[in-house]
């Protein structure tokens, strides 16, 4: 008999820990090749754990509840078969945050809580008058009530008769001072400055949280364990890229009338819905041909790594209002039946929470239809590690100027707009124009006879 380890996968570049939301065996419960043991939540994805091995389950490490590190080990599988544990865990180990790492991040926690004791020990110290400033008792309960000590009310430079503090005076020294204390000290960059980054952004968020006032009516709601991590994820993002867009509009009439021409017979045969999305996906998957500097991940510091595969992420909504991004792999190298079947697998999992870990790993870049909702265009927020993402707004009716040999004339057309989001420290204007403008030509030039 020999023991087996039973580790979390890795699940995504991005994804580095999963919440366990249930066991799916007891101690002692016989395990099967292949077969689930735990449920698993990412901020991306619920899925389960299969076994690689048959067996016993011998002893789980965790909880129900408990937050889990991708490569750790969940539970102890006794078994029959030959394993090695130390082979089998070297895909799914993750490296340890280097100690300099720690340390950094120790140190910014220990500053934020010398903050925190400042402020009690400020709370208790008395107000009084000093030699040339006079406090009315309002102002002291003020000072009092936030933590201000007497050195600082006596810096403050008071607008009232003779240069006395007034309350509008300590008010608005509150109001900027919260700000000061609520930004943590900055973190020297090294070459770890991801780790440190991430960990440096969840202290400040802690830190800026205030009190909400909930009135006679209003509903207060707590955010899912999925609505948090998403939270999380769009402020790491804002905070890590320097977001910029480019929009253009592209007259899709051509699509819109072809699509209309063989849905019916696409659907007969391949007994696939044909969408629009499936052909949107084709024209970014060639543009990322034509533009790789676009299909990167940049570590924030000095490289870039240019992206071999296209693999495109697909936003979908979940019934529950979250979102999700499944990610269709090598999308370059599919035709539009291969494409079609994809999106539809995809879309379906999603809506049903059946995808799996691989399903929404990998991704190089991401589309999000936006026009399914009724929005002309938007200014999504990059999908950490990928450094652009590509909105697609709703198919309207325009009047539109159409130029012939005989001369100008009005005419509807079918238009949308798509957005283009992209970090602006790695992709420069001229490359985010050019990329969409490779779609919208591609788009364009759409044959209304292809064969389907």
């Amino acid at each position: 008999m020999s023991k087996f380890e039973l580790r979390l996968p890795k699940m995504g570049e991005s994804v580095a820990e999963a919440t366990i939301t249930s066991w799916l065996k007891e101690v002692g419960d016989t395990i099967e090749m292949d077969e689930s043991v735990v449920e698993i939540a990412t901020d991306k994805v619920d899925s389960d754990v299969p076994c690689d091995v048959s067996g016993i389950l011998l002893e789980k490490i965790y909880q129900e509840g408990d937050i889990v590190k991708v490569g750790q080990v969940l539970a102890i599988i006794e078994t029959d078969e030959n394993v090695d544990n130390a082979t089998l865990a070297t895909e799914d180990t993750v490296e340890e945050v280097p100690n300099e790492v720690e340390e950094v991040v120790a140190t910014v926690e220990a500053e934020v809580h010398q903050v925190i004791q400042n402020v009690s020990t400020a709370k208790k110290q008395a107000i009084t008058n000093t030699e040339g400033n006079f406090y009315s008792p309002l102002v002291k309960k003020i000072a009092a009530t936030e933590g201000i000590s007497q050195e600082e009310l006596d810096a403050i430079k008071g607008s009232g008769l003779d240069g006395r503090v007034t309350k509008e005076d300590i008010l608005d020294y509150v109001k900027h001072r919260s700000k000061e204390v609520a930004v943590a000290k900055p973190v020297a960059k090294t070459e770890h400055t991801k780790q440190v980054q991430e960990k440096t952004i969840a202290i400040d968020q802690k830190a800026i949280t205030h009190t909400l006032e909930v009135h006679a009516g209003d509903e207060l709601v707590t955010l899912s364990r999925m609505g948090k991590l998403i939270s999380d994820h769009m402020v790491h993002s804002k905070h890590k890229a320097a977001h910029v867009q480019s929009f253009i509009e592209v007259d899709v009439t051509n699509i819109v009338k072809w699509r209309d021409k063989v849905k019916d017979a696409f659907l007969k045969r391949e007994g696939e819905k044909l969408t629009y999305t499936p052909i949107f996906m084709m024209a970014v998957a060639q543009a990322l041909k034509k533009y790789p500097l676009v299909n990167i991940a940049y570590d924030g510091v000095d490289k870039v790594v240019v992206k071999k595969a296209i693999n495109l992420g697909m936003a979908s909504a979940l019934p529950d209002g979250n979102l999700i991004v499944p990610v269709i792999k090598n999308a370059e190298h599919l035709n539009l039946v291969g494409m079609t079947k994809c999106v539809n697998d995809l879309a379906v999992r999603s809506k049903s929470n059946n995808l799996k870990p691989d399903d929404i790993k990998g991704g190089t870049y991401t589309v999000t239809n936006i026009g399914g909702f009724g929005s002309v265009f938007g200014t999504p927020i990059i999908n950490q590690p990928e450094c652009a993402i590509l909105a697609l707004g709703a198919i309207r009716k325009m009047p539109s100027v159409i130029e012939t040999p005989e001369g100008d004339f009005i005419g509807i057309r079918q238009k949308m707009y798509i957005s283009h989001s992209y970090d602006h420290r790695v992709i420069n204007g001229a490359m985010g124009g050019m990329f969409i403008k490779e779609i919208k030509d591609i788009l364009e030039a759409w044959d209304v006879n292809r064969e389907i």
